[in-house]
């Protein structure tokens, strides 16, 4: 999409100082079009997670023309305030963005996990479903998953009331390596460790997502079967990784 900002605007600086009623009502914006607020709140989000809260810089990225315009409104509507040119998402902004980026990666991680489809494919497909999807069906969807921490990017899920309560009313698609039973063979799907150590020490063992691996032994550690190859790990190693059965 083109990116070209709009001319003769008020500087973005301006925003700040403009304050106005607030009128959500109903998880609705009036006069802006839901999806193109969705789209810039995601856009703050992934540019926070990055270290940039700059408006400049957002502007820059952003792919809606009208984008400074949007921000206005959003500004108006108590989604986010300015301090000097870096904006700071307000409670409201701030659970918004989170619901949006949660949807999107639990669907990416649906499209790829569940239906196989390519990365390409599921996040052009997240990108419609985002939008959309309930909040009974976001949790739905991250119960199957088995409440997966991370997108198949590696970036942080926000978690849900489900994870807390961990529903077991559906039976999560994908689990934790540690509930594969003796002799049962999974699929890793994924794998979330405390650092990048611990991934490439796995690595070199063969444990990548798409290994295939039967539990053979759980106690008093538990013991892989890779191929023709047996491997030992520790408790909290083996906390980081999830499976789906096959």
């Amino acid at each position: 999409m083109n990116r070209e900002r709009e001319g003769n605007r008020d500087h973005p600086r301006e925003m700040a100082g403009k304050k106005g009623p607030h009128r959500w009502r109903e998880g609705r914006i009036p006069e802006v079009e839901e999806e193109r607020v969705d789209e810039l709140l995601e856009l703050i989000w992934t540019l926070r997670e990055k270290g940039v809260a700059d408006l400049d810089q957002l502007l820059e990225e952003a792919q809606d023309v009208e984008a400074r315009s949007i921000l206005r409104s959003m500004n108006r509507d108590g989604l986010f305030e300015m301090d000097g040119n870096q904006m700071v998402l307000k409670e409201r902004g701030e659970e918004m963005a989170r619901e949006i980026i949660r949807r999107h990666r639990l669907t990416e991680r649906l499209f790829t996990e569940v239906f196989e489809m390519s990365e390409e494919e599921a996040e052009k497909e997240a990108c419609t479903l985002e939008h959309i999807l309930s909040p009974n069906a976001t949790d739905s969807v991250c119960t199957f998953l088995g409440h997966p921490p991370t997108c198949f990017h590696g970036k942080q899920i926000p978690r849900g009331e489900c994870c807390a309560k961990f529903k077991k009313e559906i039976k999560p698609l994908v689990i934790p390596l540690d509930d594969l039973g003796l002799g049962e063979e999974a699929r890793i799907v994924f794998i979330a460790p405390k650092s990048h150590q611990r991934l490439d020490r796995l690595s070199s063992l063969g444990i990548v997502p798409g290994s295939i691996v039967r539990m053979h032994q759980k106690n008093p550690s538990h013991v892989l079967q890779l191929g023709e190859t047996t491997v030992a790990l520790d408790r909290d190693i083996v906390k980081d990784i999830y499976v789906k059965k096959v």
